[in-house]
């Protein structure tokens, strides 16, 4: 293969992707370099508008763009009482494509491990904490994976919310092992939820 830089750094950032490795973004790379005008052009546009105008939101973790508030937790329509907290954005999507949950979303983008350098400041859980208690949340709905990692983050969770009078639930325990929120499919999703049980009444 011939050895051009810049090749080499695009093959490397996109087998960074989920899914993909070395071979899979060397594929894509050819295609796009064979569609130069309908895919690199526009698409270097885009990702460079994306880099500039969309950001995380510090109040409920979602994204937002600059030009317009967060229509998650500033501009919705609706006002309700329950939030489901999930630990990534592709969460959110998967249970919001179910149908099965009208609510808030808070999206925590991560969980709590000792394995890696995520911090619990950088989780919003007092962000969490803040809603809960501002817009008189009767139900946080706790949808982190069934992972140790998921579990840890979820129990912390609950402590954070220990001054509070909210219910606190948590996913029916139909969830797979070591599954996430994102890999469930719809049926899946749909019973866990509508048979989410009380969180203190998981521990055991």
């Amino acid at each position: 293969m011939q050895n051009i830089s810049e090749i080499e750094e695009l093959i490397k950032l996109i087998s960074k992707l989920p899914g993909l490795g070395p071979r899979s973004a060397k594929r894509i790379v050819l295609k796009l370099i064979n569609n130069r005008e309908e895919l690199i052009k526009p698409m270097a546009k885009t990702l460079a508008d994306v880099y500039k105008n969309i950001f995380r939101c510090k109040t409920c973790g979602s994204l937002k763009s600059n030009s317009n508030g967060c229509n998650n937790c500033e501009n919705s329509n609706h006002k309700y009482n329950k939030i489901c907290v999930v630990e990534n954005i592709a969460d959110q999507w998967s249970i919001e494509a179910s149908g099965i949950y009208q609510g808030y979303f808070h999206i925590l983008g991560g969980t709590i491990s000792s394995s890696n350098s995520q911090k619990k400041e950088e989780l919003l859980i007092d962000a969490l904490v803040e809603r809960v208690k501002k817009e008189k949340i009767e139900e946080v709905i706790l949808a982190t994976s069934a992972t140790i990692e998921g579990q840890t983050t979820a129990f912390y969770i609950q402590d954070s919310l220990r001054d509070t009078n909210v219910k606190i639930s948590k996913l029916a325990q139909g969830l797979p092992v070591g599954g996430e929120i994102e890999s469930l499919d719809d049926g899946t999703l749909i019973s866990a939820f509508k048979n989410r049980q009380n969180f203190l009444d998981t521990k055991d």
